[in-house]
């Protein structure tokens, strides 16, 4: 996949290559040297946080969020674990609960957490239409909406702009949050979300600073390695907190069949999760669970180093993963980086460049790369 976007070969839709299969070890693998989180870092907006961060959708944004003593559990988990970078948004629920009040509840129990937490909260979008707002009235109650239900227990690192309104100049909207918000020290700085390498360069052109970049990178979604917007994230000293590092729990490997799908609600009706799709896909996931049991580790695991080694490498800015977990025990598996080889990197990168992932990431009517 990834030598069709760097080279732009032609069409070759839904194409199939073969699969790589790795032969089994004749020797069992040696015990793993797993990487705590905490003992790597790396600094977003000038503060020190892990090499892996952690993403807070599955707590509030699904038919069946787990119960609120289980999500503060987890986050404190995720904290101890060294995953520091936190990311959420104002739409990840209800009105009545959400991101903010979720971390509202949990900086309330653990004050001494907040000065140590990077905290990145997406906005900018319309809560009824849920379609992207930068104009100024519209950004302005999106902040002010986070900082209200935040309650003064955790200060908004970076506001994330979590889709480009193609209605409002991005100048007036970085404007607004810029004077309004940042020099003021309500916030601490701005991020973009789900954005194309057009619009870093823009931004930088503009004179803006922006902190950090969140977009989607898997094994399944490599695509920002070849449209630009690591080349650009890079140009500009940009980090990416790459958000789905593992496709949307599919390359955990429980998700068998769509059925197994149906509880994570609108995710099921993304269209790598529909039946023909997900048949295909799962053979990605074969291959990423044959080598993550050579390695003696969870392909959970395999799939987030994968990732966060994508990050580092010449002409590449740095990359933090943020995956999700909504329980202790998987944030705790998460948590820990999985040491490659460069054989064992370019066995994945291979693997990756080979596979050609069935379906869109997004339903059309969902705008990407704005």
């Amino acid at each position: 996949m990834l030598s069709r976007i760097r080279e732009s070969r032609g069409p070759c839709a839904d194409a199939v290559r073969p699969r790589l299969r790795s032969s089994p070890p004749t020797t069992p693998p040696a015990p793993l040297k797993l990487v705590q989180t905490g003992k790597m870092s790396c600094e977003v907006n000038g503060k020190k946080v892990g090499a892996l961060g952690f993403g807070l959708m599955g707590f509030t944004w699904r038919p069946d969020p787990p119960p609120v003593d289980q999500a503060l559990e987890a986050l404190q988990a995720a904290f101890e674990s060294g995953m520091t970078l936190w990311n959420g948004a104002e739409f990840y629920g209800t009105p009545q609960y959400n991101t903010m009040t979720l971390l509202e509840k949990y900086f309330t129990h653990r004050p001494g957490d907040a000065d140590k937490i990077c905290l990145i909260m997406k906005g900018g979008m319309d809560l009824t239409s849920q379609k992207p707002d930068g104009s100024p009235e519209g950004v302005r109650r999106s902040i002010d909406n986070i900082l209200k239900q935040l309650n003064g227990k955790k200060k908004v690192d970076l506001f994330s702009y979590a889709r480009r309104d193609p209605n409002t100049p991005l100048k007036t909207t970085f404007d607004t949050i810029q004077k309004e918000y940042v020099e003021t020290g309500k916030i601490g700085g701005i991020s973009l979300s789900e954005c194309s390498a057009e619009t870093i360069h823009e931004a930088a052109k503009l004179g803006f600073k922006i902190e950090a970049v969140e977009v989607e990178l898997s094994m399944f979604s490599p695509d920002i390695l070849g449209n630009g917007v690591v080349a650009a994230c890079s140009e500009h000293g940009i980090p990416i907190t790459a958000y789905s590092p593992i496709g949307r729990g599919m390359l955990t490997g429980k998700f068998k069949d769509t059925q197994s799908v149906e509880h994570l609600g609108f995710l099921s009706k993304f269209p790598r999760f529909e039946a023909e799709a997900m048949k295909h896909n799962l053979k990605l996931v074969e291959q990423v669970e044959t080598l993550a049991k050579e390695k003696g580790c969870s392909p959970a695991q395999l799939a987030i180093s994968w990732v966060q080694h994508q990050g580092g490498r010449p002409g590449r800015p740095t990359v933090v993963p943020i995956p999700g977990a909504t329980t202790v025990a998987r944030v705790k598996e998460n948590s820990k980086l999985i040491p490659l080889s460069k054989d064992e990197l370019a066995k994945l990168d291979k693997i990756v460049d080979e596979f050609e992932t069935k379906g869109d990431r997004y339903p059309s009517s969902v705008p990407t790369n704005t």
